[in-house]
């Protein structure tokens, strides 16, 4: 089994390139069946859910090729079959974003229930109550989401929620209900805007997104179209927590810096320093940081994914800081890991208390799921001593080369798959 092993205390310094948005990669990838003709996707990430996602979609009928790494061609014109359900897609989150758009072209779905990280409830009510205000009748049967419908007609749906899966995923339907919908509370994160540009540059009629409103003028059918995914705000965060919590000095590649700011801003709070430069951050840290408050919220609140990388970086931080978890229930799994690491903290409900520590020590730790696996990296690699980091398949579901751009900035981190290696690897880095 891939492990990671790694000799932690050495600051990373250097430039790395950032992947395009999983997020959103994930539900611009299921939109681009939506149309018969040939659509082009660039800057895909090549990571394990949307290797997952393109291999259900082949299962169906789709014809899937990829020029490059980092591009991909989709045509949906010769569909089979409806009904998606494989061991893999259970496997994956994204996997939903199928309903939606099979749904809004076909009128008919059966798509397995999605996995995912066990960080706590995700319930799919909130996309079912959606495509039921769209006409449809939705509901979960045998382990699917299930949805049919005659015809899908515009209405006016207030999410109870704020919720980036089921914004995504109703005003995929609604793009090609007859009508004007209005989605109410909507998500705002930069993934719901590059999805609706999406749909937009197929022919929707997609207005608000970005806002708590939504306007969608339903369309018969979409065109091809050629589209390049945005940059991962939470790849550039976890590089960005890189430097803060081993001292260093990095700079992050093709990014928005607009959609980094409550990271940028919680990073100079606690002592680092960060220029922003047109497509590119850079973060300074002498690694002296002070402790602060943390509440995640929805966008542009400080977000749930980066919340473990936080939260490893304020266990090196003096004082005590507060983190309030308010998003996912079972967020703070990576907080025992720390634990053996020699960090001082408790955690009550959602709240975490953590005393800052001067150091920790390398570890076997686990990673429990795709951002806490990549902060415990993190700490790994802050860390006196050598750790090694088991459970390394959820890390890699979400971050391209993770460790090979570790290794540019400077870290000492290599993917081993027997105790041999790991051993190997002790003697060569002394």
């Amino acid at each position: 089994m891939e492990q990671y092993v790694i000799k932690g205390g050495k600051p990373l310094v250097g430039e790395v390139e950032i992947a395009g948005a999983k997020n959103a990669a994930l539900a611009i990838v299921a939109a681009a069946i939506m149309t018969d003709e040939t659509v082009t996707i660039e800057n895909l990430p090549d990571v394990r859910d949307i290797n997952v996602l393109l291999q259900a979609m082949t299962e169906i009928g789709v014809i899937v090729n990829r020029p490059d790494r980092h591009s991909v061609k989709i045509n949906a014109s010769q569909i089979s079959d409806l009904v998606v359900d494989n061991e893999y897609i259970k496997k994956i989150r994204g996997s939903y974003y199928l309903v939606g758009a099979l749904l809004g072209k076909y009128k008919k779905v059966e798509v397995a229930l999605p996995g995912g990280c066990n960080i706590g409830s995700r319930p799919v009510d909130q996309h079912l109550k959606g495509f039921r205000a769209l006409g449809a009748k939705a509901d979960i049967h045998r382990g699917r989401i299930r949805a049919v419908a005659e015809k899908l007609t515009a209405s006016h749906i207030y999410m109870d929620v704020v919720t980036v899966g089921a914004t995504i995923n109703v005003m995929m339907a609604a793009a090609m209900a007859s009508g004007k919908t209005i989605i109410e509370n909507a998500a705002k994160e930069p993934h719901v805007v590059d999805v609706a540009n999406f749909l937009n540059s197929m022919g929707a009629n997609i207005r608000g997104a970005g806002t708590d409103v939504i306007r969608i003028r339903g369309v018969e059918k979409f065109h091809g179209t050629e589209y390049s995914v945005i940059p991962d705000q939470i790849e550039a965060g976890t590089f960005m927590m890189a430097a803060a919590v081993t001292g260093g000095d990095v700079t992050v590649k093709n990014v928005i810096p607009k959609h980094l700011e409550s990271i940028s801003a919680k990073l100079t709070e606690i002592g680092c320093r960060v220029e922003e430069r047109g497509d590119r951050v850079r973060v300074i840290s002498n690694g002296e940081l002070t402790g602060t408050h943390i509440k995640t919220l929805p966008y542009p609140g400080f977000p749930t994914d980066m919340q473990p990388q936080m939260g490893v970086t304020l266990a090196l931080a003096k004082g005590i800081s507060v983190i309030t978890e308010s998003i996912f229930e079972n967020r703070f799994k990576y907080m025992d890991e720390l634990l053996r690491m020699g960090a001082n903290l408790k955690v009550e409900g959602n709240v975490a208390i953590i005393e800052g520590v001067k150091e920790l020590n390398g570890a076997r730790i686990n990673a429990p799921d795709l951002r806490a696996g990549a902060a415990l990296v993190l700490a790994a690699l802050a860390a006196d001593g050598f750790s090694v980091i088991s459970d390394i398949h959820f890390i890699q579901r979400g971050y391209e080369d993770f460790h090979l751009k570790l290794q540019t900035l400077g870290g000492q981190i290599e993917l081993v798959d027997s105790e041999k290696e790991v051993a190997k690897f002790k003697l060569k880095v002394g």
